[in-house]
């Protein structure tokens, strides 16, 4: 490891340390989070897909140590809750993390066969823009919509439609 690559496992290793304590509740407080949760199932209520998101305020240390990445944690969690598991493939999650400034969007296979890298990319420079205009409850519903938008187009809904995946964010 160079200098460099030192300074900056430093420089991320105090970000997660030492992020303030509410950090969460001052980008998304509880209100925004349940208009958040308003939006994914208003967007469910259009498509049959299903739609997740996760805000995580830091890392474990020995995650930071291990250099796991805002998308090497999104692949955990896009696991550990089953996105992948929605009986059409078609589950979608956003993923934030608070200390690094990052998020990831990461959809099932069945979902990602039609918008593929460059629809999520666009999806992504949407979200990453109100984001650095601190507009973070804004971006992720902007997300929601936009996401919604693939799904409709997709996997339009079909009678009553099944919701798989919880519409509330998940905090962490």
């Amino acid at each position: 490891m160079n200098n460099s690559m030192i300074y900056k496992l430093i420089r991320r290793l105090f970000r997660h340390l030492f992020i303030w304590p509410n950090a969460l509740s001052r980008h998304l407080p509880a209100d925004a989070m349940r208009r958040i949760e308003a939006a994914i199932a208003q967007s469910e209520s259009l498509h049959s897909g299903q739609i997740c998101f996760v805000v995580e305020a830091h890392l474990h240390v020995f995650d930071i140590f291990r250099r796991k990445s805002a998308r090497n944690r999104a692949i955990e969690i896009f696991s550990n809750f089953h996105v992948w598991d929605t009986e059409h493939n078609n589950g979608v999650l956003i993923y934030l993390l608070l200390a690094d400034h990052d998020f990831e969007i990461l959809a099932d296979r069945g979902v990602h066969q039609y918008v593929g890298a460059t629809g999520w990319e666009g999806i992504c420079k949407k979200i990453e823009s109100m984001f650095r205009q601190g507009q973070f409850e804004a971006g992720i519903i902007q997300g929601i919509e936009n996401i919604s938008e693939q799904l409709k187009q997709h996997y339009p809904a079909q009678g009553k439609n099944i919701n798989e995946l919880a519409n509330a964010p998940i905090s962490l």
